[in-house]
């Protein structure tokens, strides 16, 4: 189920009314029997899956707490290894099969094993790391395995985050499954201002900005570097605004039940640096791999070339984690090398710029400028159109004509969306909308906004995807 379709308006109206007529425990069976309908509407077949990793991870927990010594790591690795490898088998198999196939070929071999058609459930990635992350806090016995199965199985099909994160560690979220929210307005006030923003974001920004987007990149050799220029810096701004809108919606959807989800993102464009750019986006899978993987292997408490391998595998296999792609790993492993770089530049050359209006800009500039680039291979359907596009804008004689599916008032409607979107994010982030007189003319002109002016295609969110 969309977020921005009417069947979600409808599922969402009635939900909420639902759950504030209900007593606590009925609250809990209606919103997890919610959450599985709201899963179940992509492609019902596939809940089998959560419900398999639901049970495995729920009997791991008590047998982890219970256990000592090296049977601990055995019940973690049997947990893990469930809910890997669902992951692995939907989401990998064909991509290792096809390299294996490749490397078979250099010498001359065909590859017995032929790949298979697996549709990918969708948000498989998101909710097994929340899965994960569970038995490994109960490993780490910073959590207590939850007795209530009901309970663990909310934490897990929570719907409002179910597909797209933000994802959640048990310690800010099992709790208030235990808790009973009176009705509170100031509440319901601040959710629908979220969702009606996180809403605008989505179908106004993103989904407009995608009409040049997928114009350009469906055929990146017929285009102009111009064309594909544009289309890129678009681009940054339609995957931000499609994918913080989608945690806006969550997190707002959740806030009017009176639930908090942890914030997923923090105006990432005006970062001076990758690393702080990488603590501004997407923040819930940022940390997860710095808990779970880069301080594990060692994080920068090893030698100095460790800690560099150690930042490059890290963002490695956060480009895997996006998709089953050589695009998405280099994508990655940019991100890796950018950070390395800048560490070296700091150690050995002292490069670092004066504080002050000019140069934090230049550094914004700069940085999102290596953000930019780097999406090119987010974005691009291989390998090859990622290179043309990169050889295209940085070509000055690819620069002559100009196509675009959108007429010259459309295109600017579109720049002037984007210095809308950073005027409010960044100057007027934190102006209280809440109170009730600003709460119905913001809310009203968000959702008029978004009826008029939005682009209604049926386009899911990009990181639906993964």
């Amino acid at each position: 189920m969309l977020f921005n379709s009417v069947q979600f308006v409808f599922f969402f109206i009635v939900v909420s009314i639902l759950y504030y007529m209900l007593r606590h425990r009925g609250r809990v069976w209606l919103l997890l029997l919610a959450s599985c309908y709201f899963y179940m509407a992509f492609k019902p077949v596939y809940i089998l899956i959560l419900g398999v990793t639901i049970l495995v991870d729920y009997f791991a927990a008590f047998l982890i707490d219970k256990a000592e010594g090296r049977k601990r790591k055995w019940y973690l690795a049997l947990s893990l290894i469930a809910n890997i490898g669902f992951l692995a088998a939907f989401k990998y198999f064909n991509f290792i099969n096809q390299n294996i196939g490749f490397l078979l070929g250099l010498v001359g071999v065909d590859n017995p094993i032929p790949n298979y058609p697996l549709e990918l459930p969708i948000g498989l990635s998101f909710h097994t790391f929340q899965a994960m992350s569970y038995t490994i806090e109960v490993y780490r016995k910073n959590h207590k395995p939850e007795k209530d199965f009901i309970i663990y199985s909310l934490y897990v099909m929570f719907y409002p985050q179910l597909v797209a994160g933000p994802i959640e560690r048990p310690q800010n979220v099992l709790h208030q499954f235990h808790t009973y929210f009176k009705y509170n307005f100031e509440n319901i006030k601040q959710g629908l201002i979220r969702i009606a923003w996180g809403m605008f974001k989505k179908v106004v920004i993103a989904d407009r900005l995608a009409l040049m987007v997928d114009y350009a990149y469906a055929a990146p050799a017929e285009q102009s570097g111009g064309t594909l220029l544009v289309a890129t810096l678009f681009y940054s701004f339609q995957i931000y605004c499609d994918f913080s809108g989608y945690s806006d919606i969550a997190i707002g959807a959740a806030r009017v039940m009176g639930f908090k989800l942890m914030e997923n993102f923090d105006v990432p464009y005006i970062s001076k640096s990758i690393s702080e750019f990488w603590r501004r986006w997407h923040i819930s899978l940022s940390t997860w791999f710095k808990d779970y993987l880069y301080i594990p292997l060692g994080g920068s408490r090893v030698g100095e070339v460790r800690h560099y391998l150690n930042y490059f595998i890290v963002f490695m296999v956060s480009g895997l984690w996006h998709g089953a792609a050589w695009t998405f790993v280099i994508w990655g492993s940019l991100h890796g090398i950018y950070l390395i770089l800048a560490m070296i530049r700091k150690k050995y050359f002292n490069m670092e710029l004066p504080s002050g209006y000019w140069t934090d800009r230049l550094q914004i500039l700069l940085t999102f400028v290596l953000v930019t680039l780097s999406w090119v291979f987010f974005r691009a359907r291989g390998l090859s159109d990622a290179v043309i596009v990169l050889k295209k804008i940085f070509n000055p004689a690819s620069y002559q004509g100009f196509e675009t599916p959108l007429n010259t008032t459309e295109l600017w409607f579109s720049v002037v969306l984007i210095a809308v979107l950073m005027l409010k994010e960044v100057y007027l982030k934190h102006i209280d909308t809440s109170k009730t007189p600003a709460f119905y003319w913001k809310f009203g002109a968000l959702m008029l906004a978004c009826y008029f002016l939005g682009v209604f295609t049926s386009n899911q969110f990009i990181y639906f995807q993964f």
